[in-house]
Formats: C-alpha cells, sequence, structure tokens
C-alpha cells in the first residue's frame, strides 16, 4: 500500500539568543504540542519564534525583525551572539528527515543571514547525512533536483542581498523542489491571534478562504463555506450548537451596502441576534472550530491560550478536537488551563520554567518523574498540574529548576 502524504510535520526544534530562549532544544515533537507555565516563562516566546519565522518568508526579514524591536529586543539579554533557529521535519509519514538551520546576525544595524542550510542522508541506516543547500552571507550551491545527492553537481548562487532567505528565493524555482517544500511549508504557517472582538466587525462583502489572524474576516469566512463546502459548514454549526446552548444558526449575509452582516439566531426566538452582541465565548469557539476544519488545512497551526472567554467543560473537548485535527494539521498550542490538559497525553506537554540564569528551560513531562506512572494510575495531566506536580506551572513555587 503507498503512503499516504500529509503536511510536513516538526519532529525538533533548536532556539538560539531568542529572547528568553537563549538554548533550547525540543526533541521528538508530536503532532499536538502544548507548552505550559507561569506567566514570563516563554510560551509566548515560543510562539513568536514560529510567527517570526514565517514572517520572515512572507514579508521578509527586515520587516520582521524591524516589528520586534531589532536586535535590541530580540535577542538574548546579555548575548552578543547571533539568533539560531533549526528546525528538524519530514515532507510526510516516514520520509527522511530535513534538518533546516538559519542563523540571523546584525550588521550596520541591519539584519542578515549569516547562515543557512538544508541538511539529510538520504538513506535511512547507511552513509552520512549532507547538506544539499548551503549559503553564507547571500552566497552559496544547492544541489537540485528530486532527490538531491551527495554526488549531484552543486550549483553556485549568489542572493541580490544578505537580508534574503535563500529557501524562500531558491524555492520558487521548479528546480529545486525539496527547496519548495519547505518554502511552501513555512510560509503557509497559521497563527491564531483571534479576538471576539475583532470577529464582530462588519466586512465587505466577499468569500474568503481562511481566517485572518485575528478573526476579522469571519463572515468572509462563513459566507465561503456556504458557498463552497457547506457540509463542513453545516459540520461545524453542529458542533457549536452542541456546545452553546439554544444556538440554532449562523448566516452571513449581504447588506444593501455591500457589506457582510454575520448574524447568530437562538432557538427560542424569531429574529437573530447581530454578532456584535454575541457572547464573546461563542465567537471564539466558533473561530476554532473554523479554524480545525478547514476543508483546505495550514500545515501548522498556532493558537495562543484557547481557553479565553471559554467554559471549563468545553477546553477537554476543545483538547481533542485539536488532536483529531492533527490528522491533516500539525498545531502547537499555549495554556494556563488544567482542563485543557485533562485531555492531552504526557508526551504532548512541554513544561517552560525560567532557570536561575533567568532564560528558559523546556522539559517534556513523559520524562518528567512519576508523571508516565501517575497517567497509567488513571490521573489526568490537568489533576497533575493543579497539585504541582509539575513545580512550574505554579506561579508562586520557588523550587529548583527543571
Amino acid at each position: 500500500m503507498s503512503e499516504i502524504r500529509i503536511s510536513p510535520r516538526i519532529e525538533g526544534l533548536t532556539i538560539k539568543n531568542y529572547r528568553a530562549l537563549r538554548d533550547v532544544t525540543l526533541a521528538d515533537i508530536q503532532p499536538l504540542s502544548v507548552f505550559i507555565g507561569a506567566n514570563g516563562s516563554g510560551k509566548s516566546t515560543f510562539f513568536d519564534v514560529f510567527a517570526f519565522l514565517a514572517e520572515c518568508f512572507q514579508v521578509g526579514l527586515r520587516k520582521a525583525w524591524d516589528k520586534r524591536g531589532r536586535f535590541r529586543e530580540l535577542r538574548s539579554r546579555g548575548s552578543h551572539e547571533p539568533i539560531e533557529i533549526e528546525l528538524v521535519y519530514r515532507e510526510y509519514k516516514g520520509a527522511p528527515k530535513i534538518t533546516y538551520h538559519l542563523t540571523i546576525d546584525e550588521r550596520d544595524n541591519r539584519p542578515f543571514v549569516a547562515e543557512e542550510w538544508l541538511q539529510w542522508r538520504r538513506k535511512k541506516k547507511h552513509g552520512l547525512p549532507f547538506k544539499f543547500l548551503n549559503f553564507q552571507n547571500g552566497q552559496g550551491s544547492v544541489i537540485s533536483g528530486e532527490q538531491p545527492e551527495e554526488s549531484d553537481t552543486r550549483t553556485e548562487e549568489r542572493l541580490e542581498s544578505p537580508e534574503l532567505i535563500a529557501v524562500n528565493t531558491l524555492g520558487q524555482l521548479a528546480r529545486n523542489p525539496r527547496v519548495a517544500a519547505l518554502r511552501r511549508f513555512i510560509s503557509g504557517w497559521y497563527l491564531s491571534y483571534l479576538s471576539a472582538d475583532s470577529a464582530r466587525t462588519i466586512a465587505e462583502a466577499g468569500a474568503q478562504e481562511r481566517l485572518s489572524q485575528t478573526g476579522d474576516n469571519l463572515p468572509n469566512v462563513i459566507q465561503y463555506l456556504k458557498e463552497q463546502h457547506p457540509a463542513v459548514l453545516r459540520a461545524i454549526l453542529e458542533k457549536l450548537a452542541a456546545r452553546v446552548p439554544r444556538l440554532e444558526r449562523v448566516d452571513a449575509d449581504v447588506m444593501p451596502d455591500g457589506r457582510l452582516l454575520l448574524q447568530i439566531k437562538d432557538a427560542p426566538f424569531q429574529e437573530p441576534i447581530l454578532a456584535r452582541f454575541a457572547s464573546d465565548g461563542t465567537l471564539k469557539l466558533l473561530a476554532y472550530l473554523i479554524v480545525l476544519n478547514d476543508p483546505q488545512p495550514p500545515p501548522l497551526v498556532g493558537i495562543e491560550e484557547p481557553e479565553n472567554y471559554l467554559h471549563h467543560r468545553l477546553l477537554p473537548i476543545l483538547a481533542e478536537e485539536c488532536r483529531i485535527a492533527t490528522e491533516t494539521m500539525q498545531l502547537m498550542v499555549t495554556t494556563h488551563s488544567p482542563f485543557f490538559a485533562d485531555a492531552l497525553r504526557p508526551k504532548e506537554i512541554w513544561v517552560l520554567e525560567r532557570g536561575q540564569d533567568g532564560y528558559t528551560q523546556a522539559m517534556n513531562a513523559a520524562k518528567m518523574d512519576g508523571i508516565t506512572e501517575h497517567i497509567e494510575a488513571g490521573a489526568k495531566l490537568g489533576e497533575l498540574w493543579s497539585a504541582n506536580y509539575f513545580s512550574s506551572g505554579d506561579p508562586l513555587y520557588q523550587g529548583e529548576a527543571l
């Protein structure tokens, strides 16, 4: 039977000199990865690493760098070394592991790509890994072709500027399919900063395939699903109705002035209400369900603190929805909620804590003493978290670092 190909999956991540992430490595990353920890432990910084890398590909290194306050705010305090990000991923299950390394430094108050490479080992058990893309300061080489081999011809390339990312530039060429696959992967990441207030916006009419980061085009996406994927929209609204008492339907109707009006109807009443009068929780849950049931899902989705505005009984259900969604996408989630964690498995949780040196440390819950045994005995991760088994889940805990 042929292998079912899905979106690439990240299996390992190393970050150096990125704010509180002075030197952190995550291994054996799961399709659903959830980051927990006290305020200031580095959860949002992990989230922002993915956002920064995606923006480097979508709008360019300089804009992503400027947006975050340049190296003055980006680089770890006390460090004078460059930022390094390294991803280990597979293009599909059973494919060779590929490592992507990116080093960003500063010169004359401008960022530049000091080093960038792609490395893999073609044979699973034999042969050494080799770099089929290797660049420094805007110059380097690439081995083209569907399955680059170390013995294949290397093409020397020079980019127009050292600010350009080689994968983003050379990935636009058909002769570099492995490079192009990584470019599509990172460019397609979706990082959610959903806001109930943004979802209340009365948008200009016009179907749109995907929610914006803030959700301000929610009516447009509902219009798109209504026109192109009615069965998907019906399934989403059935799930929403099962979790929001008395909710009957959600409509996106075009007004005479050409704008879209999002309306929500409760079963006991004849007339629907405008979305701007709906509860924050209803709008947030609707937006999350749309993201998780996207007919053309992004390869990686980041969701920050999904518990906000939602009833705690809905959070284990939402966590299970996230796991189901990983059949077609990878999810990175930050949370403060033990109720969300109750539905998770130890390998899916990363516990973050600031060490004595002020920098973030990360430990997988499956590697922590006693956690797996407690789960096997019937405990839930959220319960263990609340009982301070993770130590760093309690902002008042003053014990030793992980």
